[in-house]
This record gives C-alpha cells, sequence and structure tokens, in this order.
C-alpha cells in the first residue's frame, strides 16, 4: 500500500480536523475549563469512532475523564496499547504568543497552537495510522487500545487507580507512547529512561515577628540566614548531594552507556553560548546529557522570606521558605528520597530556628533496556522513514505515569516522540513541525506492521 500519497492526499483533511481539536481549551489545571476538557474528550471519542475504532467509551474519574478505544480482530497477533493525554498546559503570559493560542495557525511548516506538540498533535498521528490502515487493508496487523486521559498535566492523578481496576481490559504485550521528541530535526530518538520525581516545601521560623534590624540585629537568629545554611548544607562542594542514603538505588553508567550519551552529540560549548553562561555546572566525573538523564538531582526551586518590596526595609524575618525538588533515576525510592531528606533538614537546623517540612509530589523513575526486541523493532521504523537509525535516550524530565504503565500491566513501554526540543512546550508559540506529522503518521504504520 502507498502510505505516503494516501496521507499527502488527506493531508490538509487530517490537519483541518487537528485544528479544531487543538481549538478546545482542555486546560486541566483551572476548573473554569472543566467543560472544554469534557469537550475534548467527547471530540476524541467520536474522531476515533470515524476512525473505525471500537468499544470507546468515556469513563468518568473524579476529575477529567479518560477515553477508552480498541479494535481487536487480529487473532494470534500483539495487542499494543497506545496512551496519550488530551489536557494541556495554562497559556499564560498570553501577551507573548503572535497568535492567540486556541486559534491554531499554520506558518513556516509549522502548527502553532497549544497542545500542538504537546499532545494533542504526536496523539493525533496514533488515531489517523489506525485510521489509515483500515482504510487501506481493512484490518490491521495488531490488536490495538486506546487510553487517553485528560489529566497528565496535573500529574495524572486518578489514572494510576483506573490502571489498578481495569488491568484485565488493557492488558497488552507493548505500550506506545508518543509524547517525547526527537534529538533534533532529522535525528529520531527512543527514550529508554525518564527521571523519577519528588518534592517537598521547608518552612523556616525564628522569632513570633519581624524585628528591626538596629533593635535587634546581632543579638537574634534570622531566618533568611539560617535558611541559607540550611539549603547549603544539602550539597558539597562538586555538586554532589550530601544527603545521607541519597544515591542509594542509582546505578554506575557502563562504558556501554557513556557511549550512548556521546551518540547525543551535546556540543556542550554552543548549550553555554546560547544559555549566556560562562560555565556549565553539576556533579563532577559526567557530561551534561549524562548529568541531566542519568544522574539524579536535588534543585531548589524557590527561596523566599523578608522585605521584597522596592527600597529597603531594615527588618530580620521571621520566617523563610524554600520549594525543593528532586529528579531520581535508577532504583531509587521517591517516598524513601522524601524521608532522608527531611530527616537531613532536621538534623542541621540553625540554632534559634524550627523547621516544618511538606512533602509533595512522588513518581517513580522509569528504565528500559534498548536491546529489547520491540524498541529494535521502533528503531528500524524510524530508520527506514527518516533516513537515519535512531538514537536511544534518557531524557531528564518526568512522565511518571510511565512507570506506573511497565509495572501495572507489565508490558514495555515504547516511547516514540516525534515532537522537537524548541517547540515551546508549556510556552508561548507552542507548536509541531509539519515535516514530523507527515513522518509520524509513516513511521507509526511502519512500526505497527513491524509489531
Amino acid at each position: 500500500m502507498d502510505y505516503k500519497k494516501y496521507f499527502q492526499d488527506n493531508r490538509d483533511k487530517h490537519l483541518n480536523q487537528l485544528k479544531e481539536w487543538l481549538s478546545i481549551p482542555s486546560i486541566s489545571a483551572l476548573s473554569e475549563h472543566k467543560p472544554d476538557v469534557k469537550k475534548a474528550a467527547e471530540w476524541l471519542a467520536d474522531t476515533m469512532a470515524k476512525a473505525g475504532l471500537e468499544n470507546i467509551k468515556i469513563h468518568e474519574t473524579k476529575g477529567h475523564p479518560i477515553v477508552y478505544a480498541d479494535y481487536l480482530h487480529a487473532e494470534g497477533k500483539p495487542t499494543v496499547l497506545v496512551y496519550g493525554h488530551y489536557d494541556v498546559q495554562p497559556v499564560d503570559p498570553l501577551n507573548l504568543w503572535t497568535t492567540p493560542p486556541f486559534e491554531p495557525d499554520i506558518r513556516d511548516g509549522k502548527l502553532f497552537a497549544r497542545g500542538a506538540t504537546d499532545d494533542k498533535g504526536q496523539l493525533f498521528l496514533h488515531i489517523k495510522a489506525v485510521e489509515a490502515i483500515l482504510s487501506q487493508e481493512k484490518q490491521l496487523p495488531v490488536n490495538i487500545k486506546f487510553c487517553i486521559e485528560g489529566e497528565e498535566e496535573v500529574s495524572s492523578p486518578n489514572l494510576p487507580g483506573f490502571l489498578e481496576a481495569n488491568q484485565d481490559m488493557l492488558k497488552s504485550d507493548v505500550v506506545l507512547i508518543s509524547d517525547t521528541s526527537l534529538l533534533e530535526k532529522g535525528r529520531p530518538a527512543i527514550c529508554t529512561g525518564l527521571r523519577g520525581l519528588c518534592s517537598l516545601e521547608v518552612a523556616l521560623h525564628t522569632a513570633n515577628t519581624d524585628l528591626h534590624s538596629g533593635s535587634y540585629g546581632g543579638g537574634v537568629p534570622n531566618a533568611l540566614h539560617a535558611m541559607v545554611s540550611l539549603l547549603n548544607s544539602l550539597h558539597d562542594e562538586n555538586g554532589r548531594v550530601s544527603v545521607e542514603g541519597f544515591y542509594k538505588g542509582v546505578l554506575e553508567l557502563t562504558p556501554e552507556d557513556h557511549e550512548e550519551f556521546q551518540k547525543q552529540s551535546v556540543d556542550e560549548n554552543k548549550l553555554k553560548q546560547d544559555l549566556g553562561l560562562d560555565e556549565l555546572f553539576g556533579e563532577e566525573g559526567f557530561t551534561f546529557a549524562e548529568r541531566t538523564g542519568a544522574r539524579p538531582t536535588l534543585e531548589l526551586n524557590g527561596v523566599y522570606g523578608g522585605f521584597q518590596g522596592e527600597g529597603s526595609k531594615t527588618v530580620i524575618p521571621k520566617e523563610a521558605h524554600a520549594k525543593i525538588t528532586c529528579r531520581l533515576v535508577g532504583h531509587q525510592d521517591p517516598q524513601d528520597i522524601l524521608d532522608k531528606i527531611e530527616k537531613h533538614i532536621h538534623a542541621h537546623v540553625p540554632t534559634g530556628a524550627k523547621v516544618t517540612v511538606k512533602q509533595m509530589e512522588k513518581g517513580n523513575p522509569f528504565t528500559i533496556d534498548p536491546s529489547t526486541p520491540v524498541l529494535q523493532k521502533a528503531a528500524a521504523a524510524y530508520e527506514q522513514v527518516y533516513g537515519t537509525r535512531p538514537v536511544f535516550t534518557r531524557d531528564g524530565g518526568s512522565i511518571p505515569i510511565v512507570e506506573t504503565f511497565s509495572r501495572v500491566l507489565e508490558a514495555p513501554v515504547v516511547c516514540m516522540g516525534f515532537g522537537l526540543p524548541d517547540e515551546n512546550l508549556h510556552a508561548p508559540n507552542e507548536h509541531f513541525n509539519l515535516e514530523n506529522f507527515d513522518f509520524g503518521l509513516l513511521t507509526i504504520v511502519d512500526f505497527l506492521k513491524r509489531v
């Protein structure tokens, strides 16, 4: 079958359909958009039906709906479960958008809209690939299921429970996800690792009121000084986390791992230039790609307290606050890490200060062996369409639900992304390069046939 011609002939129709979906402001984080999120789920269900999928159902949750569909007529063939999400990030700051975020616009070979690359545009490819095969061949080479949620951008609070409760319905041989990116234009990548995540907030208090720095300065503890001292204890001078036991479960990189990271060809000098930095920084003994893909971190995301207004105010602040997140790798357990950090904080509280710790998000890291046969089939599909074999990468970000799928369904997860790193996901002027829209359709069709 000439799928290249099929997709070219239907390109305008497909892009217009995608524009319809992108026009729905399905922002899961904002309660006023709850009806829009439901509308986006209904649009998805209707489009799946038109594509030929069956057993379509919108499952209500305590938050936003999960949409299920399948086509199970390939007896004796593997079952592929496609996961994605139809919710999108908020659009602020609105004034930085060249065109309105929910009025999709094509310019310079790119489709601009919120959700264009994360994740409506990439998810749409899978629906159209299935529709194309059914249209051309009247049957699929595999059994296929779709599990699409509306809460990924708010950390998927209801999906883990849904997976646990519906294991039989979702049982599959492989989970397929397109919510990652190529290495760069023309250089595909398959993600074989995602860092886990945990977060906490620290509140530090000293006196029961702010104090005049002339009357009390030098005689009482200063909450900001205490917080700076406390936070400084979390790392040593070489960028390594000082929390006892933090590195338990972190796997050392093998020579093969180092070689795979080298294939990413990260130009650290160009990176410094692009970011306006004199030097990069991180744990000694590792490259930038290794630090951000295969090593754990503890980062300060916000530190605040005292007078924040214009001019000066001579006070000794009574309180200070810090927000901390960690990216985790290997076999690190988020709860274990949070407990160890909290223990470290209480052991290093400066004289005259009291602290409280609020533990928050938790997400497990995910890794898969690149030699897994289904990943090699994905690599062959990319190579067939893009003309170059993909690099196996470990991404620095976190998609906690990937590990959940792998663990609960006991199936390998294939992350076949078609976005690009510079497509402004989560930022103004989000877009999707249409070259990868075209190539993505062909790659998915090729992959399903190889499976």
